[in-house]
């Protein structure tokens, strides 16, 4: 049996413990209070989350991969923050991986006893290869959870950078990690509903991971996403608008630089740069890290 009674997010809110009595406006506000203070608790884990940040920065410049390891809720947002990364930042589908306890049919349905199993995480995680440049990141509310411990023990075991995403105070997972990052979000509105408040910190913290590191290796300028990739009409118009935003041009002349490159940053760089030649521009950029910026204060 666990010892729920040391986990803080199993613990019983005392203002909500009514909350099957109230009407349902009441209901929500009940839910929305609680949910204003979980920005808090991100907040305070910052400088964690900026360590892991630079960490992961760091591997990506070497090569290496991130990879978000969890089961149940804790899973899913992992896989949910790695599948969006491709698209918006024009990456690889391998740069970032999440690995759910029971694989992708647990991304719909539950599969709740793997997650006792240490095993398995350590056979999922030899599935994609792990390797010593990789950092792997365990995610569990309770910070206890076998599956994301186990998988943090085997990374260590191969020489990997290690951190975590707990939302309880003194877990295991955080004593277990190199990085921790603990944004302690205290009791749920339902005892033990970490899909609730520990699951919007967890969402708000791997959005903050991957979208500053991507940030520091120049797949944005100012606030555009430049390597974002043209995969529906919208995204069309949207990188459309992103070139005419950066370099003042035309429609017209961003339509036809991105026909031509089939590529924002190249399309943006180019109009910049007046350097048409494709592969004279692969190169100055790959010279920078695909920086733009960087790219442009060189010629």
């Amino acid at each position: 049996m666990v010892d729920i009674g040391t986990i803080s997010t199993e613990k019983r809110n005392e203002n909500t413990k009514n909350i099957d009595l109230v009407s349902t406006n009441d209901i929500l506000k009940m839910i929305n209070d609680e949910d204003k203070s979980v920005p808090l608790a991100v907040a305070a884990a910052s400088a964690q989350i900026g360590i892991v940040v630079d960490v992961v920065t760091q591997a990506f410049k070497k090569g290496g991969r991130l990879i978000y390891i969890g089961a149940g809720t804790s899973g899913r947002l992992g896989v949910l923050d790695a599948s969006e990364c491709p698209p918006t930042f024009g990456v690889s589908k391998n740069m970032v991986i999440g690995i759910i306890a029971g694989g992708n049919k647990a991304l719909r349905y539950p599969i709740e006893k793997v997650e006792d199993s240490k095993k398995a995480a350590v056979k999922d995680l030899k599935k994609v290869r792990l390797n010593q440049n990789d950092v792997v990141v365990g995610i569990t509310a309770s910070g206890r959870t076998p599956y994301a411990v186990g998988a943090l023990e085997f990374a260590k075991e191969k020489g990997c950078e290690t951190a975590c995403i707990t939302t309880s105070s003194n877990s295991v997972i955080a004593r277990t990690a190199k990085y921790p990052i603990e944004a302690i979000t205290g009791a749920e509105p339902l005892t033990g509903s970490t899909r609730m408040k520990s699951g919007t910190a967890q969402k708000l913290i791997l959005n903050m991971i991957t979208t500053a590191s991507m940030v520091k290796i120049g797949k944005v300028y100012e606030n555009l996403m430049v390597d974002v990739q043209m995969s529906n009409d919208k995204l069309v118009s949207r990188a459309t608008s992103i070139v005419m935003d950066i370099t003042g041009c035309t429609k017209e002349v961003a339509q036809a630089s991105l026909d031509k490159f089939d590529s924002v940053k190249y399309a943006i760089f180019s109009i910049m740069s007046k350097i048409e030649e494709k592969d004279k521009i692969r190169d100055i950029l790959a010279e920078h890290d695909g920086n733009i910026r960087e790219s442009l204060k060189r010629l």
